[in-house]
């Protein structure tokens, strides 16, 4: 049965996608919130002619788009596995490390965090593709966001562990997830920016806080901490760079690993009525 499980998992493990959902009417809403469950993309978009980071909240119905200083992405105790027995992954931490993972694929209770590029504005407008930037970061413990490869190999889209500025080129009008990793409990905040060059050779840009709380406890303790570097700021990336293909497939050999350690401790969870 954990077998049938785990492949149904592979099979649903989703890959970039291309064409937009993205209305060009969503309107932007305030006031702070905490989001533990359901789909969010970061992304940016044209806000009375400015371009803006923000963050789309589709656990609203209809679509919301929300300031990133009004936003606390929670990650669930239930996210809690370890670091699995494969040098493919030597870089999330020693074999039997605790790891938080929100992960590619969907996950029933639990953040489904993605990033896209479709904005009908930032689609049309945008030359090629914008480029995200992770400029620092801080909290209790390691933060990794990587893609699932071809053959299972990952793909680093960044890795707190080394030197920042980081950046990744995202296609306009693409929609993908990643697995959003962290290795201790608590506050982080992402240091982030979008930026792109316009069709008429305009550069565009927007930097801002991502606050992510993991774990139990009140997330609004994210609130709280002051960001790393102003918010809106716009500097010049000119250090280390990590930079991923647009991958057409592949297998979710890690998100297998980690699903199947979430689905065992559910189930002795179940048995022992914790």
């Amino acid at each position: 049965m954990m077998r049938m499980l785990l492949a149904l998992v592979v099979a649903l493990a989703p890959t970039p996608t291309v064409g937009s959902s993205v209305q060009p009417d969503e309107p932007t809403v305030t006031g702070r919130t905490v989001l533990d469950e359901g789909h969010v993309d970061l992304g940016p978009r044209f806000v009375d002619g400015a371009w803006t980071l923000q963050l789309r909240d589709d656990t609203a119905r209809p679509s919301v788009w929300r300031p990133l200083s009004d936003v606390v992405l929670q990650v669930a105790e239930a996210a809690r596995t370890t670091v699995p027995a494969d040098e493919r992954f030597a870089f999330l931490g020693a074999t039997g490390a605790p790891l938080w993972v929100l992960p590619q694929a969907q996950q029933p209770g639990m953040l489904w965090p993605g990033w896209n590029t479709q904005d009908p504005r930032v689609a049309t407008t945008v030359n090629r593709e914008a480029t995200w930037t992770l400029h620092g970061l801080t909290g209790p413990g390691h933060f990794v966001l990587f893609l699932n490869g071809n053959f299972g190999e990952p793909q680093v889209v960044f890795d707190g562990a080394k030197p920042m500025p980081q950046r990744t080129g995202v296609e306009v009008n693409t929609h993908v997830h990643g697995n959003w990793v962290f290795t201790a409990p608590g506050s982080y905040l992402l240091d982030v920016e979008m930026s792109g060059t316009t069709t008429d050779g305009r550069e565009v840009s927007d930097r801002d806080t991502l606050r992510v709380f993991v774990g139990a406890g009140d997330a609004t303790a994210a609130f709280a901490t002051n960001p790393p570097t102003p918010a809106h700021a716009t500097r010049d990336v000119q250090e280390s760079t990590v930079v991923w293909p647009l991958l057409a497939g592949g297998g979710a050999v890690l998100l297998v690993i980690l699903a199947g350690g979430l689905l065992t401790r559910r189930r002795a969870s179940s048995r022992t009525g914790e």
